[in-house]
Formats: C-alpha cells, structure tokens, sequence
C-alpha cells in the first residue's frame, strides 16, 4: 500500500496550489479519500474528504470555499486544490484512505505547503 503526495511548496498570500496523492497496492476505487494537515506546533487537523464514487465531498470550515477536493478512480489519485491561500494554511498535507467498515486507514508521508511573501 502505498499513498504518494506531491504538489506542494511554496505560495503566496491569495495564491493557489494544487496537490495530488496517488495511490497504489489497494483497490482505490473503495477508498473515501481525505486530507488533513499539521500546522507547525499544532496537532492533526482533518481538511476534506470525498466519497468513493467522488460525487460526495465535505470540507472544514477554515477551508470552505476556498479549497476542492476531487479524484480520478481511472488513475488512483485524489487531488486538493487550493485556492486564496493565507498563512494560516501552512502545513504538511497528508492525505489518506478509508473503509471505515473495516476498520483500514492508510496514510502518505505527507507533502509541506508554506504560505509567504
């Protein structure tokens, strides 16, 4: 199993990026796939997750209307695209898949994002 983030880096304030996690050695297609973030000192805050068929998503609220969560099951990867960034949004991302039902979670290694000027 194996989950890969990239997309990460440097941005300014009002910028934008967009991150992208592909997946392999799992069924990706029975996977909800989510993001959460670790601010520098902080604990593990929960973004965005999507459903399985990608029809359903959910974001928190520092990050409503601001960031889209999406993914392409053809090619095993979920993306986050993030929008009218602010300092406040400098992290390391890590995106991960679920099936709650049987109890497995799968984590990535996580891709740091640096809002600055």
């Amino acid at each position: 199993v194996q989950l890969v983030e990239s997309g990460g880096g440097l941005a300014q304030p009002g910028g934008s990026l967009r991150l992208s996690c592909a997946a392999s050695g799992f069924t990706f297609s029975s996977y909800a796939m989510s993001w959460a973030r670790q601010a520098p000192g902080k604990g593990l805050e929960w973004v965005s997750s999507i459903n399985t068929g990608g029809d359903s998503s959910y974001y928190a609220d520092a990050v409503k209307g601001r960031f889209t969560i999406s993914r392409d099951n053809a090619k095993n990867t979920v993306y986050l695209q993030m929008n009218s960034l602010t300092s406040d949004d400098t992290a390391v991302y890590f995106c991960y898949a679920e099936r709650p039902r049987f109890g497995l979670k799968h984590w990535g290694q996580g891709t740091q994002v640096v809002v600055s000027s």
